[in-house]
C-alpha cells in the first residue's frame, strides 16, 4: 500500500466508515493507480478520471453502482488530498 493510500485508510478510519467502505474504497483505488502505472493517483488529471470512468463501464462492464463506488472514491481522495 502506498503511503497515500495508507494515510487514507487512516482518515477513513478517523472518521469512522464502515470497514466494508474502507475495504471498498481502497481496492477502487488500487484498480485506478494499476490503471495509471507510474503515475501518483493524487496527480490524475480530471480528464484521465474521465477515461477511467469510461474504462470502467465499456471494457470493465460494471454497472453503474459499481462505477459509483470508483467515483465515490476518487471523490474522496481528491477531497483528502486538498485538505492535506
Amino acid at each position: 500500500m502506498t503511503t497515500l493510500l495508507q494515510r487514507m485508510h487512516d482518515e477513513l478510519v478517523r472518521r469512522n466508515y464502515a470497514a466494508t467502505t474502507i475495504q471498498t474504497y481502497l481496492h477502487a483505488l488500487n484498480t485506478c493507480r494499476r490503471q495509471h502505472p507510474g503515475r501518483r493517483l493524487d496527480q490524475l488529471r480530471p480528464n484521465d478520471l474521465r477515461r477511467y470512468q469510461a474504462y470502467l463501464f465499456k471494457e470493465r462492464k460494471l454497472a453503474i453502482g459499481t462505477v459509483g463506488l470508483h467515483v465515490a472514491a476518487l471523490r474522496f481522495l481528491a477531497q483528502f488530498v486538498t485538505t492535506h
